[in-house]
């Protein structure tokens, strides 16, 4: 599942995707591992009255999932996070089944960069986030 892939071998276009189920269990872990207790996560009456008119699963939450992808099915875990960028384009409700779809978009050899983008859309295709981040890679591949 984690890999260490050099950054020789990441090259721009490479691209995966892949399709996941926002579940309750999903959104009770993360909002009890971060204390993101909003009300319009948890409160279904509060959410009833907002412009959802439901419960919204968190948006950090389903960023992170790109980020997860990133690194669990095309980057590898060499690379370290030095700048994320979200947007929130759409709602994610919870029993959305999101796709979400990450490529290389930019590689700098001489700073050992690479600038990643994301899209993911809900089962209607509805686009609900788009990201752009950049992960920079050691010179050397450490010891495992």
């Amino acid at each position: 599942m984690y890999e260490i892939k050099p950054f020789a071998d990441l090259k721009v276009g490479d691209r995966v995707r892949v399709s996941k189920t926002v579940t309750e269990a999903d959104g009770s872990l993360y909002i009890a591992a971060t204390g993101d207790f909003g009300p319009v996560h948890i409160d279904a009456d509060f959410a009833s009255g907002t412009r959802f008119g439901q419960r919204l699963a968190p948006g950090i939450m389903v960023a992170g999932l790109c980020t997860s992808v990133l690194t669990a099915e095309l980057a590898g875990i060499l690379g370290v996070s030095i700048e994320d960028r979200f947007w929130f384009t759409g709602p994610v409700f919870y029993g959305d089944t999101i796709t979400i779809d990450v490529w290389i978009a930019e590689r700098d050899e001489a700073t050992r960069t690479l600038t990643w983008e994301a899209s993911a859309v809900n089962e209607a295709g509805q686009e609900v986030l788009k990201a752009r981040a950049t992960l920079k890679f050691p010179r050397r591949r450490p010891v495992a």
